[in-house]
């Protein structure tokens, strides 16, 4: 609990809390300027949130993928790496579980499930891989590689879908395998049927591993050892290019699990998409907004979802339009990078008094 605390009360974190603010407040300009009310538009969004318990378990539901995608980025940064290609990793390891959700067949569900989530969780590893692959023995920028292989995964997977598990007159694939869903029934309609799944505990707990793996094992030190001078970490005796490839393995199966529980947790097919989900995207801010913290991530990742979620509430309570909400979140994004703006707006109220308790 004191570390806890401590970290809220450390500058780091402190900036990003009021770049929350300002970015709530920076959008409340522009509902102002466009003739809207914005405190009956949060009001709406945070009633949309926890005015019910499907809407809650919807919220909880979105923001499960973002804080897998966060992690893979936030991990991969950890290692000095910017991995921008969690969106082709959670394709990938979509599809990978789809199918193996789809295909295999008459398997117990304690193996079928677990099997499919494996499958898209090393599939997203691999497909992380190949850019840390390339870095690692090429050289070749590994935010090049990324955003290429963003492409090819979308491309990839349709082709799957299309050729191989499409519903007949369909624009998505056959179910999965009930055997393969990981859905909590049980929990769900605890929640009047909202979506939720085991997914979410593997988040949560994915944090907790990265926490663990990257302070408190040896591959950790290494890994953020190269992460912080790569020099240093070779004259140490590290192998400096097996740590870049197995930090975008690491960071590729964070991305490829969101992808998997979408599919056995959420939708239970697959669809032909004419564009990426986006969970890859946003899993950057989350990552930059979480200070590529692990536990900050957690919290990142809860407010994307909730405003994410809630701005249909904006829509339907204050007639605002939910798409003002991306406004607010990149504002927020804004002021996390430009934090000398951030500090003169907050230097004297906080970093004043924080002088005067050391006086």
């Amino acid at each position: 609990m004191n570390k806890v605390m401590k970290f809220f009360m450390r500058d780091s974190a402190v900036i990003p809390l009021a770049a929350i603010v300002l970015g709530l407040v920076f959008g409340a300009i522009v509902m102002l300027v466009g003739g809207y009310n914005p405190i009956t538009a949060y009001s709406s969004l945070f009633s949309r949130v926890f005015g019910n318990m499907y809407d809650f378990g919807e919220t909880i539901r979105e923001i499960t993928p973002l804080i897998l995608t966060g992690l893979a980025v936030a991990f991969a940064f950890r290692a000095g790496l910017f991995n921008i290609g969690g969106e082709g990793q959670f394709i990938v390891g979509m599809t990978g579980a789809a199918v193996v959700g789809i295909k295999l067949s008459g398997l117990p569900a304690i193996i079928h499930a677990p099997l499919a989530i494996i499958v898209g969780a090393l599939l997203g590893g691999l497909w992380a891989g190949i850019a840390g692959y390339l870095k690692a023995k090429r050289g070749v920028n590994e935010v090049i590689t990324t955003i290429m292989l963003n492409w090819i995964a979308l491309y990839l997977a349709n082709y799957t879908v299309n050729h191989f598990l499409l519903m007949k007159g369909q624009q998505r694939s056959v179910d999965i395998q009930p055997t393969a869903s990981v859905s909590l029934e049980w929990l769900s309609a605890i929640f009047n049927n909202a979506r939720l799944h085991w997914g979410t505990l593997v988040a949560i707990l994915a944090a907790v591993f990265f926490y663990f793996f990257l302070w408190k094992t040896k591959q950790g030190y290494e890994l953020r050892a190269v992460g912080h001078n790569t020099n240093a970490a070779e004259y140490a005796g590290m192998n400096v290019n097996k740590n870049i490839i197995k930090a975008m393995f690491i960071s590729g199966m964070f991305a490829g699990l969101a992808g998997a529980f979408e599919v056995l947790g959420v939708f239970h097919y697959q669809t032909v998409m004419p564009a990426s989900p986006g969970y890859g995207f946003d899993g950057i801010a989350v990552a930059l907004l979480g200070l590529t913290n692990p536990f900050g991530v957690l919290l990142s990742a809860s407010l994307f979802g909730i405003l994410t979620y809630g701005s249909a509430g904006m829509s339907f309570g204050a007639d605002v339009p939910p798409e003002l909400i991306r406004i607010v979140i990149g504002s927020i994004i804004f002021f996390v990078a430009a934090q000398g703006i951030v500090r003169w707006v907050i230097a004297p109220l906080y970093f004043k008094r924080k002088k005067e308790k050391v006086v």
